[in-house]
């Protein structure tokens, strides 16, 4: 089952329980079973992802003695109580779909500080919750590419844009040089477009002041496309590397 089919099942699952607690259905009975079978796909879904389901109702008879206990009053209470009960799992889960490129891409390059620096875009992302903590991912990138630069920039080799000798630290000069000398020729310049574009992208949202989650994954995004487009070319993404 993939991501959205999981979210897909449970969003399923919490309308479901929404209707019968709010009047949806005149008998639980006619719809438990289709529950039943439901939680039990998601459970497994979940679990192949390390993730504890946190619906504790085997059926809909266990959820129909919660909300008729009198904890839950009223038709919103139900409806609060099943919302905070499902949305950090989903909310966990579309966060989980930032991941770029297939399980290939997702295996260790060999930059052992390259390598190292996008697992930890990664894990800051999965935890970012506020605009510092975003602006945290763009200068995660930002030293990313740099370390990315420094790890295939050969200044005998890659002529940087109009001549000018790039400090340790341009990474932008360094990889453009870089890619402008390994993607050379006509044949290449759709790949050589591409480059650039996802390093130009890349270099202007880890300088924004304001971020917010979409400018941070948009970053993160940008920057392992670059990081796996340099390996490629690289030959570090070859099958017998």
């Amino acid at each position: 089952m993939t991501d959205d089919e999981l979210i897909e099942e449970i969003e399923a699952q919490r309308s479901l329980m929404i209707a019968v607690s709010t009047g949806g259905y005149n008998s639980i009975r006619s719809v438990n079973a289709e529950y039943k079978d439901r939680r039990q796909r998601i459970r497994e879904a979940l679990a192949q992802r390390g993730i504890e389901d946190p619906n504790p109702f085997f059926d809909l008879q266990r959820w129909y003695g919660k909300w008729s206990s009198g904890d839950l009053p009223s038709y919103q209470s139900r409806r609060m109580y099943v919302a905070d009960l499902y949305d950090p799992l989903v909310d966990k889960l579309q966060r989980g779909k930032i991941q770029i490129g297939s399980q290939l891409f997702d295996q260790p390059i060999g930059w052992i500080k390259v390598d190292r620096e996008i697992d930890g875009i990664r894990s800051t992302l999965e935890t970012a919750s506020n605009e510092e903590e975003f602006q945290t991912v763009g200068l995660l990138c930002r030293e990313t590419l740099i370390s990315l630069a420094q790890a295939v920039y050969d200044p005998e080799l890659h002529v940087a844009p109009n001549g000018i000798n790039p400090s340790e630290t341009d990474a932008k000069r360094m990889l453009e040089g870089y890619v402008s000398r390994e993607l050379a020729g006509s044949s290449n310049e759709e790949a050589r477009r591409h480059a650039r574009a996802a390093l130009d992208l890349a270099n202007n949202l880890q300088h924004r002041r304001t971020a917010s989650f979409r400018d941070a994954a948009l970053c993160a995004e940008a920057t392992t496309a670059v990081v796996n487009l340099i390996a490629i070319v690289s030959g570090r993404r070859d099958p017998d590397f």
